[in-house]
């Protein structure tokens, strides 16, 4: 299932702009234009994440937290152009959990928003264990079982299966799932390697795999 991403930007051409990239990027996108416009959105479409501007008509951003975060802890990134230190502290203490500082890049923002969207799925959580069919992945333990019996991994191997299985479904290009991983300098190819030597592993039948898909054209998805 898509997660939802609310972009709150007074400038229409703004709003565009990040709208198009997260939606090829996989996530629904709904906009607003101001704070108050914002409070009504989030009570129809409940977002699971919100980029939100400082500097609004109406009702600024700094307003928009102070009101939502009575009854909301969906997570917050603020988009700023001021880069005094006081504003951005500012922000944290109304409830903000990080900002980015325009201008910039596009890559720049979705990093932030998937190091949000992790650290709150992982906060979330009873447990860090994941389930997808007969394979059972343990954060805590960095174990995997596959039909109850354990398989080895190595670290790479493990981390790109804990991508996959976090969100099945959803497509992750091999640039994506090298973004993902942290200190990790190879290139998109290297991923089909991993790939297949995890599906060595985990698939009783690697050439007909049924965990981990290949979308062709586009890169690999977790079965749902």
């Amino acid at each position: 299932m898509s997660q939802t991403i609310l972009v709150v930007d007074d400038k229409i051409s703004a709003q565009r702009l990040v709208s198009e990239y997260l939606t090829e990027q996989g996530y629904d996108v709904v906009t607003a234009d101001n704070g108050r416009d914002a409070l009504f959105v989030v009570r129809q479409e409940r977002p699971d994440l919100i980029l939100l501007d400082i500097m609004m008509p109406e009702m600024d951003g700094y307003e928009f937290m102070k009101t939502f975060r009575r009854e909301h802890d969906t997570p917050i990134i603020l988009l700023t152009a001021k880069i005094e230190e006081t504003d951005k502290v500012i922000g944290l203490e109304l409830g903000a959990d990080d900002y980015v500082t325009k201008p910039y890049s596009m890559r720049e923002l979705l990093a932030r928003i998937r190091a949000v969207m992790r650290r709150v799925n992982r906060d979330s959580r009873d447990d860090d264990i994941l389930q997808v069919g007969d394979i059972v992945l343990n954060k805590t333990t960095f174990t995997v079982k596959v039909n109850g019996e354990s398989v080895t991994l190595t670290r790479t191997e493990f981390e790109i299966l804990n991508i996959l299985m976090e969100t099945p479904g959803r497509v992750f290009s091999r640039g994506e799932l090298l973004e993902y991983l942290d200190a990790y300098d190879g290139s998109e190819r290297t991923i089909d390697v991993h790939i297949r030597n995890l599906r060595t592993k985990i698939e009783q039948d690697p050439k007909n795999p049924l965990y981990i898909e290949t979308v062709f054209g586009m890169g690999y998805r977790c079965a749902q």
